[in-house]
């Protein structure tokens, strides 16, 4: 397709004036000025002709996938000597120059169409030719605070198994019977086994390796809404990958698993640091999503494609007590196999009603409905705790070195 220039637009408007002056001096010679435009246009014509062609290997654009979120996503063209422009859906925002955007949220993120256009040499025609795409581009999490936060719980991991035998130290796993010596601790005496030979004996346990941590992610439409500005999921992906960090490098196996009505994304067991990778792109591809969660359906599916007994780490949030009949149900289920870690975020507006001043009725009444959900929000937590499913609560900006202080302290302790 051949487009006019700014110039050949210029050249076009600036004969109307002339028309004008012409058909005031000289009656009939408003039409050299019909004659200027038609040159103009036959010109625009040549020069669109004489651009150099553009090919359909000219719009292959490379999107870089995946992106992190805040990050800059630069398209590169296959030709520099081309104009380009992009369109690409949410979550990617236009930036400057045209095939910059920027990554806004997580999640998956589509190039739509691509235009090219070239100049002629007269420089008053664009040749220009767009095609449609389907590039998709994943934006991950931003992984800056995991390294640095992440490393840092690895090496205290490190640090509590230090002793003279290697892979020795606190851990839940059994070694061995050694003569009690001044600096351990007294809850390791093993008093039966000293009454049998005359002396104190301590047990030494090490540090279990291999065990299996899945961090499911709940997608639908509670987890969906903001705290803090940001939404629960988000905050959910940066605290199970802050945790699964420290689980790799500790010699764990490791599972991303996401669901909302049904399940939507699934790692499976991943070892090894250099997993992690795998993992980053699978918590990129977890969407938002605005049905309710089918904990039945779900969780039923993630207990049939585990192979053995496995930490369940579960990211949820919940209103009432009736809506989360059907999570304490299927939770009851999973016990049976697994051990269960239900993880919640502190919901720092509710409580801040209820602290908040009254001004008004309205502000009493809704301090009084804040202060009822709760209530019935406490109901539900002591109800799972009764059940044996341990719970941790934190505030959104602190949920991912509590849940990875929870890791190290578990695997640590006898």
């Amino acid at each position: 397709m051949i487009v006019p220039t700014q110039r050949a637009v210029m050249l076009v408007a600036a004969a109307a004036p002339a028309a004008l002056l012409l058909g005031v001096l000289r009656p009939g010679g408003w039409l050299i000025a019909v004659a200027w435009v038609l040159g103009v246009c036959a010109l625009v014509a040549i020069d669109g002709l004489m651009a150099r062609r553009i090919a359909a290997t000219d719009l292959a654009l490379h999107a870089p996938s995946p992106v992190e979120v805040g990050r800059q996503v630069d398209l590169t063209p296959p030709d520099r000597a081309f104009a380009y422009a992009a369109e690409a859906t949410d979550p990617l925002v236009p930036a400057d120059p045209p095939l910059a955007f920027t990554a806004a949220r997580r999640g998956t993120a589509h190039v739509a169409r691509i235009w090219a256009r070239v100049a002629g040499p007269l420089g008053l025609a664009w040749r220009q030719r767009s095609a449609a795409r389907d590039d998709e581009i994943l934006v991950v999490p931003d992984l800056g605070p995991v390294r640095e936060q992440g490393m840092k719980q690895f090496l205290r991991s490190r640090q509590f198994g230090a002793r003279v035998r290697p892979e020795s130290g606190d851990g839940t796993e059994f070694q061995s019977l050694t003569d009690f010596q001044s600096g351990m601790e007294r809850r390791a005496i093993d008093w039966k086994a000293s009454a049998r030979h005359f002396g104190l004996l301590a047990r030494e346990y090490r540090t279990e390796r291999d065990n299996s941590i899945v961090f499911a992610v709940d997608c639908g439409r509670a987890m969906c809404e903001p705290v803090d500005g940001v939404p629960r999921i988000d905050r959910a992906v940066s605290a199970a990958l802050l945790a699964a960090f420290v689980a790799l490098k500790s010699g764990d196996n490791v599972r991303l698993f996401a669901f909302a009505g049904r399940p939507s994304a699934d790692s499976g067991s991943l070892s090894g640091a250099r997993s992690f990778a795998t993992l980053h792109r699978t918590a990129g591809g977890i969407d938002y999503c605005q049905d309710e969660s089918n904990y039945t359906l779900s969780l039923t599916e993630l207990d049939q494609r585990l192979r053995r007994r496995s930490l369940i780490v579960l990211f949820t949030e919940f209103t009432d007590p009736t809506s989360a009949e059907l999570m304490l149900a299927a939770a009851a289920r999973m016990l049976r196999r697994h051990r269960l870690l239900f993880v919640l975020f502190r919901d720092a507006e509710t409580e801040a009603m209820i602290d908040a001043r009254p001004s008004a009725g309205e502000d009493v009444f809704r301090s009084n409905v804040a202060a009822a959900l709760l209530r019935e929000r406490r109901i539900v937590i002591e109800r799972l705790r009764r059940l044996g499913i341990e719970v941790v609560e934190s505030s959104p900006g602190d949920m991912g070195l509590a849940l990875a202080e929870y890791y190290v302290r578990s695997r640590e302790r006898p």
